[in-house]
């Protein structure tokens, strides 16, 4: 078990960077949204590429965020009953939910935006239909990125509850890792 909390340990490493780097894309979304604001009123004059920065930066923050979310244990969650059970319930549900849930449409959104999204547009080198915007397929290519590093924290997580319930590592309670 060790082996795979270590690779739990590398995983959440590589969701932690990827949240740093939504967190400076939303910074930069900002920025640019306000320049563009300002420069639009300012000096009457405005630009498709900034718009369309601003909205693939913001697009990629919330894929590459998302795995991050997830490992802060700071997702949307449906409190019905999960809230009202024991610890080792919850666990369960959890194990349940990335197992059943999770994994399968995350590898189900990966592939199809993949195969449907991504490549037709990478083929044809998109771009803009928008006067000078930019090209589609790098923010196309986000998308299974983002739901691939999403299956990849399922899978640390997956790791962290199971080694929480056989009592080889106990987690903390808000950031859901290991203490050692």
């Amino acid at each position: 078990m060790q082996g795979f909390l270590r690779l739990s340990g590398w995983l959440d490493r590589i969701g932690y960077r990827c949240g740093q780097l939504a967190n400076l894309m939303i910074l930069a979304s900002c920025v640019i949204s306000a320049s563009n604001a300002m420069i639009r009123y300012g000096f009457d004059w405005s630009s498709n590429a900034l718009l369309e920065m601003q909205w693939y930066l913001f697009g990629a923050a919330v894929m590459l965020g998302a795995s991050y979310t997830f490992q802060r244990n700071e997702h949307v969650r449906v409190d019905l009953v999960y809230g009202h059970v024991s610890e080792r319930k919850q666990l369960w549900i959890d194990i349940f939910g990335i197992i059943f849930f999770l994994f399968p449409a995350c590898i189900l959104f990966a592939w199809l935006s993949w195969e449907s999204l991504f490549l037709p547009s990478w083929a044809i080198m998109e771009q803009s239909s928008n006067a000078g915007g930019l090209p589609r397929w790098p923010i196309k290519f986000v998308v299974p990125v983002g739901f691939a590093l999403l299956t990849l924290q399922g899978v640390s997580e997956l790791i962290k509850r199971i080694a929480h319930l056989t009592g080889q590592a106990v987690l903390d309670s808000k950031y859901e890792r290991p203490v050692q």
